[in-house]
């Protein structure tokens, strides 16, 4: 497939899908209470590390309609921008913010692997959206980020993982589950190092392995 096929391909199933949590979750709306919790327990953990990340101004990446940002990044953060290619997942993200939208700073309207930071971050948060990024835009993305990045600033990348050596590929929705030893080579090139990876605990029996991983650049 093209690279404007692949990425036509996700935005195209992504426009049929519902602004909801079920619909954002790909129907597994009953585990985001079990993600958001762990996600809240690694951040804290990620706020507590010797010389942690200011809590000013957070990303949310393939923000969706903003269900990491409500539950996970403004209880921390004093402002968090989205970025969020579906345009019904964005115009909803603040009416489901609801009481915290004055908060969110800026929307941007855009597909990740295009997206090019115009501010510095104190944490950029990735879940569920590297999966639709090819290896060498994924490079580019990460390498961005890591460059927009505050002092002591942390990206965190939330991921399906293939628990076999090869690429999954979804045709559904145009995406791709990586096995780790990928993910490891592809944050290696951004020159990003892992300081700290879970796996995620609670989810049912099925579902590809999750982990967390907390990426610094390498000369930190």
């Amino acid at each position: 497939m093209t690279e404007s096929g692949f990425y036509k391909k996700a935005a195209n199933y992504w426009a049929n899908i519902p602004p909801t949590i079920d619909g954002v979750l790909a129907g597994f709306g009953y585990i985001s209470e079990t993600d958001i919790a762990s996600s809240k327990v690694f951040l804290s953990e990620i706020l507590a590390l010797e010389n942690p990340p200011s809590t000013n101004h957070a990303l949310d990446c393939g923000a969706g309609i903003g269900r990491v940002t409500k539950y996970v990044l403004l209880p921390r953060f004093e402002k968090v921008d989205l970025v969020e290619q579906d345009e019904k997942f964005i115009n909803s993200a603040q009416q489901f913010v609801g009481k915290d939208k004055d908060r969110i700073e800026s929307l941007y309207k855009i597909g990740l692997q295009y997206f090019k930071p115009e501010k510095k971050y104190d944490l950029i948060w990735c879940q569920w959206v590297i999966g639709h990024i090819k290896d060498y835009d994924l490079i580019d993305v990460l390498e961005r980020c890591r460059v927009s990045l505050n002092d002591n600033g942390v990206i965190i990348i939330k991921e399906n993982v293939t628990t076999s050596k090869t690429i999954d590929y979804d045709e559904d929705d145009s995406s791709v589950t990586r096995p780790m030893a990928l993910l490891e080579t592809l944050f290696r090139e951004a020159k990003l190092k892992i300081i700290k990876q879970v796996i995620q605990e609670g989810f049912p029996e099925g579902l590809y392995p999750v982990y967390t991983f907390a990426l610094v650049p390498v000369d930190k």
